[in-house]
């Protein structure tokens, strides 16, 4: 889903779209800037269309800090010289007045150090041309001379663990030292079942903002809390605190497919019902840790409180799996790898099926609907990349085969058709792969990625996404665009699924399509709605479309328990992650509890 601050891809509403030139302005504001010598606060935004359906686009804005001193905050602005209208925006407080626009930052890319930048992003509607506006100025917050303490920083201040796990924390500096820095991480009081290691990491004055990974290893019996130190002469030290945790004894059931029902080890029909966890798609990639939010028991707790929630999708990035070079190490390959097995082992002991979705890959896309220019995993992409995508599902599969209590989504949101040109020709790309008019790297259909899990011996379910961002499941009798059971690539277990989003704006977004396309597929093989939401922040989309959907025995997981979306920037279920709702989130929240009291 193209909604949240930090997710730069672009979902559009239109059955199609034609991606016109980008436009590229990038003007400096810094009032009262002092020359280069000086420590001098400055700022630059660089403004751009990332794509433009006719009806509406959406724009890119990539903040700067180039002065001489670290910023606090930015603000940017500009003014439209047309009718465009802000619909949403990410990364960032936006607000419109007549046709000037105002973006500040949000409470985590405000703080940027010298030559340090960030993204943001909006949705605008419009009529007529779309004119990029003649200047964009950004304006810098926060003192020109840089803090008086430096500081130990840790990447997380707490979080709890099950027995016999490990978990990653990753240590840095907040300034830079003139000289080689040594930090001693010690656990300093509690718990003597929790060790951390290494005993010291090492800091240079190139890397001292890189942050290095303390791994924290839970014994097998103990219990409780311990708080870790790390310290430094100079530096103020960081503490985080660690609680052990016992599993819970009501696992989540082993999933199969039966027909077209999702069925438990004694063959009883299992209903999936849950939200969509983001932030492990995009955090690792762009340095801020591996989770966006906690992933600890209460947290777990708290989604366990709005009813029968037995599904959690979990989004993945394939670099920050695959190791890849640009990734932060402390956030990636083993340490990644780990974080996702532990939570996926707490969600499991809370009774809740793991839904580890591929969202993120490689592959340099520029055409129609581009989320990003970028050959990194840094957006949604048109369909994975062969290069990392079949390392990355051989790897998943080898981890987590014989516990069908996780659910493999094989890729987020195809949307082959934009790049190759027709429906046709795009599902073709969908299911084969290889090479795909339009996309300049080679593709991994859905084929191959079945073909890569089950040489493994992996018997795990499979979800296979439609096209058009998983929003179209193809017309029964149609050959311009076939239906999805007509595709389904071929597999030796017999487990698939067909995954199906369903959004307020998306093209089948009425019930009369939904029992044409959704109806059919859902009598022949088991769906299950992956993401579900509406961008008003009410629930009168999401409403009839749970009913709709129970009435017809297929899961669904609305998008999206992240606290920081909170409807500002698209749907967010909670305002905090003790769970309270959102005004959409209230109407999920009363739907679920309705199935536990049914």
């Amino acid at each position: 889903m193209r909604v949240h601050p930090r997710k730069l891809r672009k979902k559009i509403a239109a059955t199609s779209a034609a991606l016109l030139a980008t436009l590229g302005l990038a003007v400096a504001g810094a009032a009262g800037a002092s020359p280069a010598r000086a420590a001098t606060a400055s700022c630059s935004a660089a403004y751009s269309v990332q794509s433009d359906w006719g009806s509406g686009f959406t724009a890119s804005l990539t903040v700067t800090n180039n002065g001489s001193a670290a910023i606090t905050g930015w603000t940017v602005t500009w003014t439209y010289a047309g009718n465009q209208t802000l619909s949403s925006g990410w990364s960032g407080t936006w607000s419109q007045s007549g046709k000037a626009v105002t973006v500040t930052n949000a409470s985590w890319n405000g703080a940027l150090s010298p030559a340090g930048s960030t993204q943001a992003g909006a949705n605008f509607t419009y009529s007529g041309t779309n004119t990029a506006p003649a200047s964009v100025t950004c304006t810098p917050a926060g003192s020109t001379t840089p803090p008086p303490t430096a500081a130990v920083t840790a990447s997380v201040s707490s979080l709890q663990m099950l027995q016999g796990t490990t978990a990653t924390v990753g240590i840095s500096l907040s300034q830079q030292p003139p000289a080689n820095v040594t930090v001693s991480v010690a656990r300093s009081s509690g718990n003597t079942g929790l060790t951390a290691a290494p005993a010291s990491l090492t800091f240079t004055p190139a890397n001292y903002a890189t942050a290095q990974p303390v791994t924290v290893t839970a014994d097998a019996a103990s219990t409780g809390a311990a708080t870790f130190t790390s310290s430094a002469t100079g530096y103020t030290a960081a503490t985080f605190t660690v609680t052990e945790v016992t599993p819970s004894t009501s696992a989540a059931p082993q999933l199969h497919v039966s027909g077209n029902k999702l069925v438990n080890a004694n063959g009883t029909q299992v209903v999936l019902h849950g939200v969509d966890r983001s932030g492990t798609e995009y955090a690792c990639v762009q340095g801020n840790g591996i989770f966006d939010g906690p992933n600890d028991q209460a947290s777990i707790t708290a989604m366990k409180s709005w009813g029968p929630v037995n599904a959690v999708r979990v989004p993945l990035n394939e670099a920050c799996w695959n190791a890849e070079s640009y990734v932060n190490s402390a956030d990636a390959g083993t340490n990644y790898i780990n974080a996702i097995k532990s939570y996926v082992s707490l969600l499991n002991s809370n009774g809740i099926v793991a839904l580890l979705d591929l969202h993120w890959t490689d592959g340099a896309y520029t055409g129609p609907s581009a989320g990003c220019s970028s050959a990194q995993a840094t957006c949604q992409k048109p369909m994975p990349d062969a290069a990392q995508a079949i390392p990355f599902w051989t790897s998943v599969a080898n981890t987590f085969k014989g516990n069908n209590a996780v659910v493999f989504d094989l890729f987020n949101e195809p949307y082959a058709s934009r790049a190759t040109g027709s429906t046709a020709s795009g599902w073709t790309c969908w299911k084969n792969g290889g090479t795909c008019a339009g996309i300049s790297y080679q593709v991994a259909g859905m084929q191959s990625m079945v073909n890569a899990v089950r040489s493994t011996g992996a018997a795990n379910v499979l979800m296979l996404g439609g096209e058009e961002y998983s929003n179209d499941l193809g017309t029964p009798g149609s050959t311009s665009d076939p239906s999805i059971l007509t595709l389904l690539p071929t597999d030796p277990d017999h487990d698939l699924a067909v995954s199906w989003h369903s959004y307020n704006f998306n093209t089948c977004s009425s019930q009369s399509c939904w029992t044409s396309q959704v109806a059919p597929v859902a009598a022949s093989v088991p769906v299950v709605a992956g993401e579900i939401g509406e961008n008003d922040c009410a629930d009168s989309y999401v409403d009839p479309l749970m009913t709709w959907l129970d009435s017809q025995g297929i899961s669904y997981l609305p998008w999206a328990w992240n606290a920081d979306f909170a409807c500002s920037s698209g749907p967010g279920l909670i305002t905090d992650y003790t769970g309270t709702p959102t005004a959409y989130g209230a109407g999920v929240e009363t739907h679920l509890q309705s199935l536990a009291g049914g």
